[in-house]
């Protein structure tokens, strides 16, 4: 049984990740910008988020993050600035999919459970939690 940790880091990266979902274009400058950490100024976001939204995000989480995993070895055996563009497009293609044929998650809704993430400890003790068990499942 492989053990994952999800940290904090790792959470912001899936935000920055689905931060261009919607942009592709910025999907370059967004990766390139380093997010702020410790921030905890939205305590009750654990409360908002019921255990099927956050089991339905870790398995999307999964997938998405599958995914860019995988396109982020591509870009990165890529020189051509074109061809990342389009591996990039790609790939927010793929992820967004991953996301709307989630069970019970859409797209709004992982962004929002993402952004409340990374403002919420108990909310990403909770997460990664509902990760932990679901990772097995997904490999």
């Amino acid at each position: 049984m492989i053990t994952r940790y999800l940290s904090a880091t790792s959470l912001t990266a899936a935000v920055l990740s689905l931060m261009f979902l919607g942009n592709p274009a910025s999907a370059q400058q967004a990766t390139q910008e380093k997010p702020t950490q410790g921030q905890s100024d939205n305590n009750g976001a654990a409360a908002a988020v019921s255990d099927q939204k956050i089991e339905a995000f870790a398995v999307a989480y999964l997938q998405v993050d599958k995914i860019r995993q995988e396109y982020a070895a591509k870009i990165g055996a890529t020189s051509d600035p074109t061809a990342k563009q389009q591996l990039q497009t790609e790939a927010s293609k793929q992820m967004v999919q991953a996301v709307q044929t989630s069970p019970g998650m859409s797209v709004d809704e992982y962004k929002a459970i993402l952004s409340a993430a990374q403002k919420d400890p108990v909310l990403i003790k909770k997460v990664q939690d509902k990760l932990q068990k679901s990772a097995p499942a997904q490999q």
